[in-house]
């Protein structure tokens, strides 16, 4: 069986981060392991949330991890809290990111052109640091765009999109995908170039009417575990695309549905025909 290690934060209530990772790289047909980098009671859009940084654990479990000769298939990191963990995490991938195995980063830290409230300019171009290192990275166009130094625009064309996925190779990555493209009202998708082989793809889909918090998380954990169980980085993409398009479909047509998170759960059926 395949195993991925995951690192990012959890939220006991709140469907993102690792509670969305776990279950959904599981459900795959692929081991999961995980380190928490916090444990929240629930994620940040509520409020009176709690937060404990677990930070301090990181180096103890890795080091337990390298005694008893655990390997993984692939690492994957999602939302990181502070400098010290971007760090920790480049130290992680020298240990376990061998030669058969790859580093996948989702660089979550921004959205709609704007970075979140905890972070800063100087923690964007930081975690460029780490895409730098990665085999895929997975930012949206604002995270992108604040890594590269580049103007952030909500009207894009083809070009626009090409030279942020080509400056965002240039900074090491080999592949890198955007999600959120739209270049049609009513369309989303993503684009990815591929810079070994010199390869632009480009993949459409309708747009649902509403967004949720945490969708970027399922076609993260969904994009991984299909190139982790063999899919070209392509196929990989646009399954998880529409996996996450199809839990938002979901969510909106259940009257009981939660604004918090979308029905990732009740579309697994159909992530599994896909796959």
């Amino acid at each position: 069986m395949k195993r991925i290690v995951t690192v990012q934060d959890i939220s006991c209530v709140g469907k993102c981060s690792l509670t969305v990772a776990l279950p959904i790289i599981s459900a795959m047909g692929i081991e999961a392991a995980i380190i928490p980098t916090a444990v929240l009671s629930t994620h940040t859009m509520f409020s009176g949330f709690t937060v404990k940084d677990l930070t301090d654990q990181i180096k103890p479990i890795t080091d337990h991890w390298k005694k008893e000769g655990i390997t993984f298939d692939a690492m994957y990191t999602g939302y990181l809290g502070s400098f010290e963990q971007i760090d920790l995490m480049k130290e992680m991938a020298d240990t376990f990111v061998k030669e058969g195995s790859l580093l996948f980063v989702d660089p979550a830290m921004a959205d709609n052109g704007k970075l979140y409230p905890a972070f800063n300019e100087d923690f964007a171009k930081y975690m460029a640091t780490l895409c730098a290192k990665a085999d895929i990275i997975v930012p949206n166009i604002t995270e992108a765009c604040f890594m590269l130094g580049e103007e952030y625009k909500e009207k894009y064309d083809e070009a626009y999109v090409k030279n942020l996925l080509k400056k965002l190779t240039d900074l090491g990555a080999k592949i890198a995908i955007l999600t959120g493209v739209s270049f049609e009202e009513g369309t989303t998708g993503v684009m990815g170039y591929d810079s070994v082989n010199d390869e632009y793809y480009h993949y459409t889909h309708a747009k649902q009417k509403r967004s949720y918090h945490g969708t970027g998380d399922i076609f993260s954990s969904t994009c991984l575990g299909g190139i982790v169980r063999g899919l070209s980085w392509k196929d990989a993409a646009r399954i998880a695309a529409d996996y996450t398009s199809e839990s938002i479909r979901l969510t909106i047509e259940d009257p009981k549905g939660n604004d918090y998170g979308v029905n990732f759960e009740e579309a697994v059926p159909y992530l599994l025909e896909r796959l």
